[in-house]
Order: C-alpha cells, then sequence, then structure tokens
C-alpha cells in the first residue's frame, strides 16, 4: 500500500490542488490585480494605478469603520475568551449535569448569523422602545448588541476547545502543586494557563479574525446605521463596492487592505501566544 500511495500520490494531489487554484488563488490574484484599476466588469477594466488605494485611506467611512471594528474586536476577544475559560473551568469540575451544560452553552452558535441578527434587533429594540429609542438610532448601541450578540454565539464555541485543554493537563501537576502549597490563584496562573496555552491561542486566533471579519452580524441587526457610524469593515467594504456606482475598483482596494490587515494581525498573535506554550 505504502509503495502505491508513494507511486500515485499525485494523482490524489492534483483535485486538490486545482480546487485551491480554482476557488482561492486565481481568484485573489485577479482581485489584487482589478485593485489597481476601474472596472464595472472584469472585461473592461482600465489600469489607474495606485487611486483606488488612496479614495480608500481618504474615505472618512472607510477609516471610522476600522476603528469602529478595532475596538469591537478587542472588546469582544476579551469578553469571549474570559467568560468561556470561566465557564469551561466551572463545567470541568465537580459540577452535575455537565453535558448538558455544555450543549446549552454551545447550541447559539448552530443558528445562522443573519437570523441571529434579525432574532436580537427585536429583543434590543423592545428593550429600548421604553426609552423611546431603537438599537439603530446610536452607533454605540450597535456596538454593546453586537458585543452581546457574539458573545453570545461564540462563547459556547471557545467552551468547547477550553475544556478539552482543560482536560488535556496532567492531574498529577496540579496535585504537586497543590501539595508544594500553591493555592487556588497560583494553580491557576502558574500551571493551568501555562500548560492551556495552546487552547489560547487557537481561541485567540478564531476570536479575534472573526471579530474583525464579521458581516453577516453587522448586516442584520443594525445595518449600518445610523448613517453607516455602526458600519465594520466587512459592511463598508460591501457597500462601497456595491452601492456606490464606480466605486467598484475603491472596493476592491479596501477588500485587500482588509485582507492583509487581518493575516497581519493574525500572525502577530500567533507569534506571540505561541512562545508562551509550555511542552507538557
Amino acid at each position: 500500500m505504502e509503495k502505491s500511495i508513494k507511486k500515485y500520490w499525485l494523482i490524489f494531489l492534483v483535485p486538490t490542488l486545482a480546487s485551491f487554484a480554482i476557488g482561492f488563488v486565481f481568484p485573489f490574484i485577479m482581485g489584487l490585480v482589478l485593485s489597481f484599476t476601474h472596472f464595472t466588469t472584469v472585461t473592461d477594466a482600465t489600469f489607474n494605478g495606485f487611486e483606488n488605494y488612496i479614495d480608500a485611506f481618504s474615505d472618512n467611512l472607510f477609516q471610522h469603520a476600522f476603528w469602529y471594528t478595532a475596538a469591537f474586536a478587542v472588546v469582544s476577544v476579551i469578553v469571549i475568551n474570559v467568560v468561556a475559560f470561566a465557564i469551561a473551568m466551572a463545567l470541568t469540575g465537580k459540577l452535575k449535569g455537565t453535558n448538558i451544560f455544555r450543549t446549552s452553552f454551545f447550541m447559539p452558535n448552530l443558528i445562522g448569523g443573519i437570523v441571529l441578527g434579525y432574532i436580537w434587533q427585536l429583543i434590543f429594540n423592545g428593550v429600548l422602545q421604553q426609552y423611546q429609542q431603537t438599537i439603530s438610532l446610536n452607533e454605540w448601541y450597535g456596538f454593546v448588541g453586537l458585543v452581546i450578540l457574539v458573545s453570545w454565539q461564540q462563547i459556547g464555541y471557545m467552551m468547547i476547545i477550553y475544556v478539552a485543554g482543560l482536560q488535556s493537563i496532567p492531574t498529577d501537576v496540579l496535585e504537586a502543586a497543590q501539595i508544594d502549597g500553591a493555592n487556588a490563584w497560583q494553580r491557576l496562573w502558574n500551571v493551568t494557563i501555562p500548560m492551556m496555552m495552546p487552547s489560547i491561542t487557537i481561541c485567540l486566533f478564531l476570536s479575534l479574525t472573526g471579530g474583525f471579519k464579521l458581516f453577516d452580524q453587522n448586516l442584520s441587526l443594525t445595518a449600518g446605521e445610523p448613517a453607516h457610524m455602526s458600519e465594520m469593515l466587512a459592511l463598508n467594504i460591501f457597500d462601497t463596492f456595491y452601492g456606490r456606482t464606480g466605486w467598484e475598483g475603491v472596493g476592491q482596494a479596501k477588500a485587500v487592505v482588509f485582507f492583509f490587515l487581518v493575516t497581519i494581525l493574525g500572525l502577530i498573535q500567533l507569534q506571540i501566544t505561541r512562545k508562551r506554550e509550555v511542552q507538557q
């Protein structure tokens, strides 16, 4: 069997490489090229240099969307991971019915973002109605609403990863620390968290990149209202490309900037957290 695999490995690899090239590499290269052109379709593109990038960085709405998204990403990453880690700690202790609780916390992750956004919009507007307000009247109502919505959706997913990490920690290490006189806080900070760093790395990466790439929840909850002030980067790119006539090239330039921004942030986070991982 091993000889056959070594002989025919290329036959099995080609379909995967072809799919990757058609589905990702070619569209990415085409998008990168189009970001330097003025176009309405791929057949009428005319080269205009860095004009699209200049217009993109000069767009006040794009600048606002960047800082709004950055603030959201920071807050949501902290909330999601702290709460998910706390729940995972509780559910790996001597608590009855842990499987039921794990399933309950994970279930919101199964609901699509568009549906979830409209559901929470009804909830928030029902609460704010008594104050004669709606979530689309103030950008910070939308900010808080998005943090609550995304946290409610993703905490259960991150909790599962943290539970797996906690269960992989050898019990003899924790028992040794307890025998040496370490209290609960010292065991958590000096033993549990360092040995949980692989799980923390994964959860931070998923929540950070997910926070920057958020689109469907933003679209359904506030749609960027009022006046694009609750608009995040992905929605701003969408509105630029499809909502402004003649701005397709600028929208594509924003998409390229967005891609490199999320990639760089993700790589930096991975580099920082992986340095803190310890071998068990």
